[in-house]
């Protein structure tokens, strides 16, 4: 080869090198950058019904979203039965092509299919609240549902008479939910080591206060020999406690629910509901988004998150840190 074909053939071979340098530069550069603005969608159980946990979750999105630079927009069905309009609205979710989607899901096994359209359309999903039976969510943050179904149990043992058998009921809330399965599990399975305690049954509210109150006033006019009642979530609770209350059976029939909200601090303050297995949505929401925008940007963050949950009952009620869990947006 002569002189001139040999450092042809060096410059042509320096160029690609810079080249594929600059490339190499250009790329880990992209991949350094965060601030590009994510577009992120969040799909709630129930936007027309917004019960004090959804609030706070949203609470803790936006919050997020500010912090660390995203586009949220929120959307949901107008209650959780509605679980044809949460596929509608994700449907039309992935038409918009957001970076990612926050999913509460309403059903367990039915929104699995648009889990997997969202994946397929190269959109980052995370499940929050309640989880879907597929492996299409890239993170899930909730609290740890069989963990706080099994402290409500406990609860309610040490509220029952050490001797003779107690029957109890469970009021849920809508049927096939993960986090309603997952609570459910939890009681059923503290309270399956305990002889004295049987539960006679599972009754659902649909999320609805009002349907909790009739179901419940129903249970005990057929069948006074009930003990005790766990409600799954904050209507549930709210609405059983509403039938204890107005049938005279405050303290007599003993009520463990779920989640905090005004009426359930009142409820604990009258003697009618014993306790209640308080989540921290706001974090739940929070972390979501946070979630969300490092599954985006390419950072490493953990498959599942439990936010945890905390027993508050009328002794510990006015402590500085249940407060804050109970009433959150005081003080803002």
């Amino acid at each position: 080869m002569s002189e001139y074909r040999r450092r042809s053939a060096s410059a042509v071979l320096a160029a690609i090198l810079i080249l594929a340098a600059v490339f190499g530069i250009y790329k880990w550069v992209s991949a350094q950058r965060t601030d590009k603005t994510v577009d992120i969608i969040v799909t709630i159980k129930a936007k027309g019904q917004m019960i004090d946990f959804w609030k706070v979750l949203i609470t803790g999105v936006e919050d997020a979203a500010n912090e660390f630079g995203a586009n949220v927009s929120i959307i949901g069905p107008p209650s959780e039965m509605e679980i044809d309009a949460q596929i509608e609205q994700l449907e039309q979710a992935i038409r918009e092509k957001p970076d990612a989607i926050v999913m509460a899901a309403t059903d367990y096994n039915r929104l699995v299919p648009i889990a997997r359209e969202i994946a397929k359309a190269g959109i980052k999903l995370i499940t929050v609240d309640s989880s879907i039976n597929s492996g299409e969510a890239l993170s899930f943050i909730a609290t740890d549902n069989i963990a706080a179904g099994e402290k409500a149990g406990e609860e309610m043992a040490k509220l029952l008479p050490d001797s003779g058998a107690s029957k109890i009921a469970i009021m849920s809330y809508v049927y096939g939910t993960s986090s309603q399965m997952e609570r459910e599990k939890g009681v059923r399975e503290w309270l399956d080591g305990n002889t004295r305690i049987e539960v006679v049954d599972t009754l659902y509210s649909e999320g609805k206060p009002d349907k909790a109150y009739e179901l419940t006033k129903e249970l005990l006019s057929k069948d006074p020999g009930i003990k005790g009642i766990v409600g799954l979530n904050e209507p549930s609770t709210v609405g059983a406690g509403r039938a204890i209350r107005e049938l005279g059976l405050s303290g007599k029939v003993k009520l463990v629910g779920f989640d905090s909200s005004v009426d359930e601090v009142k409820l604990i303050e009258g003697g009618v509901l014993q306790a209640t297995i308080v989540q921290k949505p706001y974090n739940m929401g929070y972390l979501s988004v946070k979630t969300a925008i490092e599954a985006v940007r390419g950072q490493k963050f953990p498959k599942w998150i439990d936010t945890e949950s905390v027993i508050i009952n009328k002794d510990n009620l006015y402590t500085e840190q249940n407060q804050k869990l109970l009433f959150p947006f005081v003080g803002e």
